[in-house]
C-alpha cells in the first residue's frame, strides 16, 4: 500500500499501519497490548490487589470458576427437580434460580465457598482478606444471577459483581 494524503498533503496512512491504532490495539489484540505497547506493565492477575502469583490467595482461575458455578446450578437443579416433579415443570427454572440464591447466600456468608467451590478448592474473600459480609454476598450473588455483570471482566479476571461489592474469588489450595 502507498501513502495516503491527508489534509493539506500530510501523510495520514502509510503503509497500512495507523500510527493512532497501533497504539490503542486492534479489536483482536484488545487494548491490553496498546497499553503495553506504550510501555506500561500490568504483571500477573490479582498483582495490584496483592494477592499472589500462585498457590493458596491466588486469583481463582476461569476454568475453574466456571466448572464451580456449574456444579452449584446442577445441584439446585436436581433439588428444584425433585420437589417440582409431577407438578408443574414450566415453574423449574424460577426454583433453581431462587435455590442457587439462597444456597449461595447461606454458604458464602457463612463458609466463605459453595459447594462447588468448596469442591474445587475456591473461596470468595473480600478485598480487605477475611470472608465476605451477608449484605456483600446477597448483592454478589443478585448480580451473579443477573448474569452480565459476571460476563464482564477486569485485567485481574474479577467480574463487575465482584467488583461492585469488593469481593474477589480466590484459590484455597
Amino acid at each position: 500500500m502507498g501513502v495516503v494524503s491527508g489534509r493539506g498533503g500530510a501523510p495520514g496512512y502509510c503503509g497500512g499501519v495507523d500510527e493512532s491504532r497501533k497504539a490503542i490495539g486492534s479489536w483482536i489484540e484488545g487494548p491490553r497490548t496498546g497499553a503495553e505497547q506504550m510501555g506500561a506493565d500490568f504483571g500477573y492477575r490479582g498483582k495490584r490487589l496483592g494477592l499472589p502469583e500462585e498457590g493458596p490467595g491466588s486469583i481463582a482461575g476461569t476454568g475453574r470458576r466456571l466448572a464451580a458455578i456449574f456444579i452449584d446450578w446442577m445441584l439446585c437443579y436436581l433439588v428444584a427437580y425433585a420437589l417440582i416433579v409431577n407438578r408443574d415443570l414450566s415453574k423449574v427454572n424460577i426454583w433453581i434460580t431462587v435455590l442457587f440464591f439462597l444456597v449461595s447466600v447461606l454458604t458464602l456468608s457463612t463458609a466463605g465457598a459453595t459447594p462447588g467451590k468448596k469442591l474445587l478448592g475456591l473461596r470468595v474473600i473480600s478485598l480487605s482478606g477475611q470472608r465476605a459480609g451477608v449484605g456483600q454476598v446477597a448483592l454478589r450473588t443478585f448480580l451473579l444471577v443477573l448474569a452480565v455483570p459476571a460476563l464482564i471482566w477486569d485485567r485481574d479476571g474479577r467480574g463487575l459483581h465482584d467488583k461492585a461489592v469488593g469481593t474477589v474469588e480466590v484459590r484455597v489450595s
